[in-house]
């Protein structure tokens, strides 16, 4: 089991077909290594998709809170958040944004692989 905390931000599209899904992957993965992956702190970005071609997350993962608060104080946000307009814009489908509120996370909790638990 991993016991790493961690701090996340997770990115969260509605797309309309695999295709869309495929093209918001590769253009998202450009912009973390472009703007955001040598950032102090980062850790990793996990693109998921759903079986039925209608979801993306972004799931960035960060060694603290602290790390990512200093990427937002410190990074491009105006030239990251064009480059993601015009990676949006130049997509053959449609995504949209589903974050409400401030998208992060801490894990507080996880439960790993072991022995069946049996209560009596």
């Amino acid at each position: 089991m991993n016991t790493d905390t961690g701090f996340y931000s997770i990115i969260d599209y509605t797309v309309n077909g695999f295709d869309t899904q495929r093209e918001l992957v590769e253009v998202f993965a450009e912009i973390q290594e472009r703007w955001v992956r040598f950032h102090p702190g980062y850790r990793s970005a996990r693109f998921h998709v759903s079986t039925d071609g209608t979801r993306v997350y972004n799931i960035v993962h960060w060694a603290s809170e602290a790390d990512y608060r200093n990427f937002v104080e410190t990074s491009d946000t105006e030239g990251r958040a064009a480059a993601i307009r015009e990676a949006l814009e130049g997509l053959s489908g449609n995504a949209e944004a589903r974050m409400s509120g401030v998208p992060t996370y801490s894990v507080v909790r996880e439960v790993g692989p072991g022995p069946q638990r049996l209560d009596s």
